[in-house]
């Protein structure tokens, strides 16, 4: 199987392109093709010939999207519909990555891949239009929706965590947002059984489990031996930012395990994740 990867250099795209060792995979960045550039997309696939494309390109800077609303549609969406218009042309599947935030967190129990999107943010926004890109493009398809994702390829919010705890011996985190946080490392891994299944349709990915970013910190700082740092719960008002966040996102893992593929406790990745930080000489 031929796979065309773009976003290769991100923080999932490197992962993805590491683990997968038993296909032909191909990456891409935006030096090999812009995704906002349709010419530039459309000469990339009909030179690779892929049998997948992954979509892992994508404008995340969630609060940054406020402010460059057009930026984050450039890519997000526009970018979406011209990777999926050159699949459907030269007979590519197609994996987009999407996110929990296309929800407005309204809900009490776990998303299902059916259930309405409503987005809060533009960030959420883009990719939802994003994901109707791909539908509407897209001759065969698959939209996987994660959550939270960390990984020592790139900064995230637990890096930024004990960081911080560096300098200071307390901090500031909401406790009224609450999703799954998502390995990259072990959603690289879903995602390469999910292509090999030949899945089709919305699949929601993450790691099993569920906390506030509070609890997320607090098991970042203890598992890393900062426990001593005191981790203070405050409301998502009192920690404003441009961009309103769900405050309930977690996503149902019913249509991931019906292909037979289960993701383990979020809290089970955090000695990996440390362990990959050290490697790369971010973590003391």
């Amino acid at each position: 199987m031929r796979v065309l990867v773009f976003g290769a250099k991100g923080m999932l795209g490197t992962d993805l392109v590491e683990v997968w060792k038993s296909d032909d995979v191909i990456p891409a960045d935006s030096g090999e093709a812009d995704i906002r550039k349709a010419g530039e997309v459309r000469s990339l696939v009909a030179g690779v010939r892929p049998d997948w494309i992954v979509l892992a390109a994508a404008y995340t800077d969630v609060d940054g999207s406020e402010q460059n609303a057009d930026l984050a549609f450039a890519v997000n969406a526009a970018g979406a519909e011209n990777v999926a218009r050159a699949a459907s042309e030269f007979g590519a599947r197609l994996f987009y990555i999407s996110t929990d935030y296309v929800f407005d967190g309204s809900s009490t129990v776990p998303y299902e891949p059916s259930d309405a999107v409503h987005p809060l943010n533009v960030y959420g926004a883009s990719k939802a239009a994003g994901e109707q890109a791909v539908q509407r493009n897209a001759r065969e398809w698959c939209i996987g929706r994660t959550s939270w994702l960390f990984g020592a390829r790139g900064t995230s919010f637990p890096e930024k965590i004990l960081k911080a705890s560096e300098s200071r011996n307390e901090l500031k985190v909401v406790d009224d947002q609450v999703g799954s946080p998502t390995f990259t490392k072990d959603l690289a891994e879903a995602m390469l059984q999910l292509l090999h299944a030949d899945v089709r349709g919305i699949v929601h990915i993450t790691n099993a489990g569920m906390c506030s970013w509070f609890e997320f910190a607090q098991e970042v700082l203890g598992q890393a031996e900062r426990a001593s740092v005191r981790v203070i719960p405050v409301s998502s008002e009192a920690y404003l930012r441009p961009a309103r966040r769900p405050p309930y996102s977690v996503l149902s893992q019913a249509s991931l395990t019906q292909f037979g593929i289960t993701m383990r406790n979020w809290r089970a990745t955090i000695p990996d994740y440390l362990m990959d930080l050290r490697k790369a000489g971010k973590l003391r």
